[in-house]
């Protein structure tokens, strides 16, 4: 990150400070963002962009997974570890099989997931 540049510098410090469970929120996002713009690479006959955002999610759901901690909550530890297992395959599998049908599996339970996690916010908000 350049210091020079105010906007970049914004952008950090929201998420710096942001509550965990915006930051939740906003890796789920992400990835949902990048799994649209392999869509759209994927309809545009850009394999290689596909690829590299197809990539990008499964790099979001893996930090997700890694970040899971369960001595705060372990059932919930084991059910999100198992879901993060099946896009990050389902992922993975797009990529070897330049599958856009793989990318929707995971793109739904990454949707169903963020919609939970904007309910729980809902919740305690």
């Amino acid at each position: 990150m350049s210091n020079s540049d105010p906007t970049a510098a914004y952008r950090q410090a929201v998420i710096e400070n942001a509550p965990p469970l915006k930051l939740v929120r906003m890796l789920y996002q992400g990835s949902l963002r990048f799994l649209g713009q392999a869509a759209e690479a994927f309809e545009a006959g850009d394999l290689p962009r596909f690829n590299e955002r197809v990539g990008r999610a499964e790099s979001i759901v893996c930090e997700l997974r890694c970040s899971l901690d369960a001595s705060a909550a372990p059932e919930l530890c084991v059910e999100l570890e198992s879901l993060y297992l099946f896009i990050s395959a389902r992922l993975i599998e797009a990529i070897a099989d330049s599958s856009l049908e793989r990318v929707g599996d995971a793109k739904v339970v990454l949707q169903t997931l963020l919609s939970a996690w904007n309910d729980l916010e809902m919740e305690q908000g």
